[in-house]
């Protein structure tokens, strides 16, 4: 079984492939964050038949990919940052760091450590405080748009 580690970003995921037997680091793909790109490196993945994703903190940056490889029946495996920057630092000396290595360190983590948690798809419970989450956040950027100086300025009209 193939391992793809992924470092993901706010604005990129690195995904890379390493071979479970030999810990070598044998392909990688970077993509933008967008539906598209996520079926892009779904693509890319299919040419290894059976394989884990092992995504470095799952539940946070990774969130939407991970719930994404989820809905398509894909393996997902969550790896603490903590594991990845220990594999970093005792394979490759605590100077290199870029994402291509920090993916590597995921999946190595989840196939050498057994430090990896396997994720289970959202429940109705999770879909709903995501949504609150989401309609706060709106509610409390509207509230900050309509309160600034400067919109009370622009929006004003002087007659002479």
């Amino acid at each position: 079984m193939m391992l793809i580690g992924i470092d993901p970003h706010k604005s990129t995921h690195t995904a890379t492939a390493v071979d479970p037997e030999t810990n070598r680091d044998l392909a990688s793909i970077r993509i933008d964050v967008t539906l598209q790109e996520y079926q892009r490196m779904l693509d890319w993945a299919s040419q290894w038949s059976e394989r884990r994703w092992a995504v470095e903190n799952a539940r946070g940056l990774g969130h939407h990919l991970t719930s994404w490889l989820l809905a398509r029946g894909e393996e997902v495996v969550d790896v603490a940052p903590s594991a990845t920057a220990r594999v970093r630092q005792l394979s490759r000396g605590a100077g290199r760091k870029n994402d291509r290595i920090d993916a590597a360190a995921a999946a190595c983590v989840a196939a050498l450590q057994g430090d990896a948690r396997p994720v289970q798809p959202d429940n109705s419970t999770d879909a709903l405080a995501l949504l609150d989450e989401r309609r706060s956040n709106l509610a409390q950027a509207r509230v900050r748009a309509v309160n600034h100086p400067r919109r009370r300025e622009c929006c004003s009209t002087r007659r002479s």
